[in-house]
């Protein structure tokens, strides 16, 4: 794994992608940031060694490299998820490699399902805390003790500074952003009526197919991170109605010029 992390590394740093400060994570349908970057370097994933390729028609499938608010930042215009047939390992390579070239905090976004019925389609929620149901976890195996421990803590898995950033920027703002806890499924259907109960039980605000095995890995290598849902739908088991994959994504586009906003205000401030 080491090896191909450093081969990955070397690959773009020879391809002019050399000290970046920040990483972001672009979820489903929320790439407006893009084009708020004075782009440098856009590499397609196929083309790094040992990415995993991106196959979903909504995630673009480029990493991207440029200046943002005076600040050096590689982004992941689509991410990788489990549900692809990939393995955890696989999925949170490039968060891996983005350490490794330096950056110093990570930045997450997805599409989520809304659990919290006080809340409506279209809000953004600041990912406070995590439940991860997924069959797997992106640390089973020989550790890599270069990167982190062992057994790393997970008291704080979402940096308690980075959040307070974000609830004030939304403030000043006028932005609403809710905070809650983001529960982690491995899809790629959507959930019955009776597992949105039981997520509901289990203490779950917004329900999604990724993101915490990034957060994990982040938190493995000590690198500070922060995450926010856009709510794209209700999951109202007693009212509930069929999702169109295209609803979702159009609610996430609508919704991603506020979090673009929070993002660049964000990264002006870290």
């Amino acid at each position: 794994m080491i090896t191909k992390i450093q081969e990955a590394e070397n690959f773009l740093k020879i391809h002019g992608i050399t000290s970046p400060e920040i990483g972001i994570v672009l979820g489903t349908g929320l790439g407006n940031l893009v084009r708020k970057i004075e782009i440098e370097v856009e590499i397609n994933y196929t083309d790094i060694p040992w990415f995993p390729e991106a196959t979903l028609e909504f995630h673009s499938g480029k990493l991207i490299y440029g200046t943002l608010e005076g600040k050096k930042i590689i982004v992941m215009n689509g991410r990788f998820h489990y549900y692809e047939g990939y393995n955890f390992q696989q999925i949170t390579f490039p968060i891996r490699v983005m350490k490794s070239l330096g950056i110093s905090h990570l930045l997450l976004s997805n599409a989520a399902g809304g659990i919290n019925l006080n809340w409506k389609k279209g809000d953004l929620m600041l990912i406070d805390d995590h439940i991860n149901l997924l069959p797997g976890n992106p640390l089973t195996g020989k550790n890599l003790d270069t990167y982190g421990p062992r057994f790393p803590d997970m008291s704080e898995p979402y940096s308690k500074k980075i959040n307070a950033l974000l609830m004030e920027l939304a403030t000043e703002k006028n932005i609403t952003l809710r905070k809650g806890v983001y529960v982690a499924v491995s899809g790629p259907n959507l959930e019955t009526r009776a597992e949105y109960r039981f997520l509901k039980i289990i203490g779950a605000d917004a329900v999604g197919m990724s993101t915490v095995p990034e957060v994990i890995v982040a938190n493995h290598m000590n690198l500070p991170c922060a995450a926010v849902s856009v709510l794209t739908d209700a999951c109202d088991p007693d009212n509930l109605k069929p999702v169109d994959i295209a609803d979702i994504i159009a609610i996430a586009r609508q919704a991603e010029l506020k979090l673009t906003e929070l993002f660049v205000g964000l990264i002006k401030r870290l």
